[in-house]
């Protein structure tokens, strides 16, 4: 693989990465400041925007440790079993959004929580994004490892 093309794959990694950490420290507390109808009127405003921005971002994010596993497997590659451990966890950081964003983002949407109840579950939701963070952190760290590994024994 061309060290061009794999400074690319790293470099869109860390782009989603820095997008997540920038959700985590900037989004999420100002979504916490506010009170429970600015909230629900910010997230019926921006919320689909916000969503498909990282929609697309996650996507590309996960299909590229996906991909690279697929690829140094196919040539026996010394970093193979490191691009699948990145693999897995981009699966995790995927499936983090179907065990708990999904259905709370919903919630969101229908202004469901109560003023009190909304401070608790964006509380809970900045954990679980934390929580996320450090997944795509070491999906990241494997994946750069991995491509590490294979380019060093060429």
């Amino acid at each position: 693989m061309k060290k061009q093309f794999m400074f690319f794959l790293v470099a869109v990694f860390a782009i989603f990465l820095g997008s997540q950490l920038t959700e985590a420290v900037l989004l999420v507390p100002y979504w916490q400041s506010l009170s429970a109808a600015d909230f629900y009127s910010y997230y019926q405003a921006f919320g689909p925007t916000i969503g498909q921005f990282y929609t697309i971002l996650t996507i590309i994010a996960a299909v590229i440790p996906i991909g690279v596993s697929v690829y140094l497997g196919r040539i026996k590659a010394p970093g193979f079993r490191l691009a699948l451990t990145s693999a897995v966890l981009a699966v995790l950081f995927v499936a983090c959004f179907y065990v708990y964003f999904k259905g709370t983002n919903e919630l969101f949407y229908l202004s469901a929580f109560s003023p009190t109840e909304l401070k608790s579950e964006l509380i809970v939701w900045s954990q679980w994004h934390w929580g996320r963070v450090g997944l795509e952190c070491f999906s990241l760290l494997f994946l750069i490892l991995a491509l590490t590994k294979k380019e060093l024994t060429r």
